[in-house]
């Protein structure tokens, strides 16, 4: 059993037509540039809006460990321990304070899917597994999939590939489509950047290929870290030389959507103060030129 945080329907960027996306806590990378760092912890979390607060300090009133203090900037964690109890959310009438993370039973996820069954079919939609990284726990995501596959629907997989290559095996049994995230070339860059290295990665993107199953690249485009020649160069190499037949993949210029979330968690978006930008119109039109080149249509977006 994992956490779920969010399910987000009516996804059109998530795989084929219109689908339900279950958002899974925990992952093992730590990417500087993440949109949803609130991920990264497989544990429950409170979130905290301050633009939303009356400091009324029922929050504060209800925390039975004194793990938050209404302060001239908002709602403040102490040093007192966070026991992640909930009742600061269930007390605040604004929402303004609310836990990010919540258990489903199987029964009760497969109720909120269904709700959506009709739009998904007639779209040729399905559900989308994300994170966090769903794989990080490939057991809980394959029970969903096997479930999802019995009730007939199109399952998609949106994930890192940082896993073990048997169990991706599994995973691959058991849906129809994987949105793979391709980051860096370069292991000890991507290391310094995501905080592992990817040799495991690139492994996994091959078995993929020499497995025929389908799977999209999307490549998070960002000025600083991987929109250099050299990397979009040796990305073009390597995604060529796969027995690959979709020639295709997703450039997704950067935004720091991140910056708020970790506002909210009262944590800092990008500590080091690492250079990273958009990348210009110029730029974004090289790296789509350097992957035709390669026999790799790029499409700016999705």
């Amino acid at each position: 059993m994992a956490l779920i945080f969010d399910i987000k329907r009516y996804a059109i960027n998530d795989g084929p037509g219109v689908r339900t996306t279950i958002f899974i806590k925990g992952c093992p990378l730590r990417c500087v540039w993440c949109h949803n760092p609130e991920s990264w912890s497989p544990k429950a979390q409170k979130l905290y809006k301050k633009s939303k607060c009356i400091g009324c300090q029922s929050c504060v009133s209800v925390c039975p460990m004194h793990a938050i203090e209404l302060t001239p900037n908002g709602i403040m964690p102490t040093d007192s321990e966070c026991i992640q109890c909930g009742l600061c959310a269930e007390e605040c009438p604004t929402k303004a304070m609310e836990v990010c993370g919540k258990n489903y039973t199987m029964d009760e996820l497969m109720a909120q899917i269904e709700k959506e069954r009709v739009i998904m079919t007639d779209s040729h939609g399905g559900v989308t597994l994300c994170g966090g990284e769903p794989l990080m726990h490939a057991d809980y995501s394959l029970e969903i999939l096997r479930e999802l596959g019995k009730r007939g629907f199109h399952r998609t997989v949106d994930t890192t590939l940082f896993v073990d290559s048997e169990k991706l095996k599994e995973v691959a049994a058991n849906c129809e489509l994987f949105l793979v995230d391709l980051k860096i070339m370069n292991s000890a860059k991507h290391k310094y950047y995501t905080g592992v290295p990817n040799e495991i990665i690139l492994q996994n993107i091959r078995l993929l290929a020499e497995m025929g199953a389908v799977f999209f690249i999307r490549i998070p485009l960002i000025e600083g870290v991987n929109a250099d020649e050299e990397n979009i160069e040796e990305t073009a190499k390597f995604l060529e030389a796969l027995p690959w037949k979709r020639k295709t993949l997703n450039l997704l210029p950067y935004h720091d959507v991140g910056k708020d979330k970790h506002r909210r968690m009262w944590t800092s978006y990008n500590p080091e103060q690492f250079e990273m930008s958009t990348p210009s119109e110029e730029v974004q039109q090289r790296c789509v030129e350097q992957f035709r080149r390669h026999g790799i249509q790029a499409i700016i977006g999705g």
